[in-house]
């Protein structure tokens, strides 16, 4: 008698090993990846706040001599049309300085550099429960 050879289609426990590890080591590379796309994401975000917050600023000292004397919450929309902008994680207010009506400095933390210290719930705007926040700052051009 001839013995007739079966052959099986299938992968066998090796192969089936081998494919998930892969996609388990492609998986997470990719969440490693996008968690620091996010957070370049919200530091370009707050470098843009803080550019907007500047150039309104900036309109107000041109059309009263003068930069506002408690803090730039109090800007009209005229200068901010959307408001006040927040922390895009936090949405604390940026950390601002106002001595007086001749200059400013405001600054964010961003993710990438440093520790984020901001406690929740935040306060008010000036200070806004917010600690050392000095890796991206603006202050007055003029």
């Amino acid at each position: 008698m001839e013995a007739i050879m079966v052959k099986h289609r299938g992968f066998t426990l090796l192969e089936l090993l081998i494919v998930i590890g892969l996609i388990g080591i492609l998986i997470a590379i990719s969440v490693t990846s996008y968690t620091t796309i996010q957070k370049k994401s919200r530091d370009s975000r707050r470098m843009g706040d803080l550019k907007a917050v500047q150039n309104a600023l900036e309109q107000y000292y041109a059309d009263y001599a003068a930069y506002p004397a408690t803090d730039y919450s109090t800007l009209t929309t005229t200068y901010l049309p959307g408001g006040p902008p927040s922390d895009p994680k936090t949405k604390c207010y940026y950390k601002q300085t106002l001595g007086d009506t001749t200059g400013y400095s405001i600054c964010a933390d961003l993710e990438g550099t440093g520790t984020f210290a901001c406690s929740t719930p935040c306060s008010g705007v000036t200070g806004a429960g917010c600690a050392d926040l000095t890796d991206f700052c603006i202050t007055n051009l003029q």
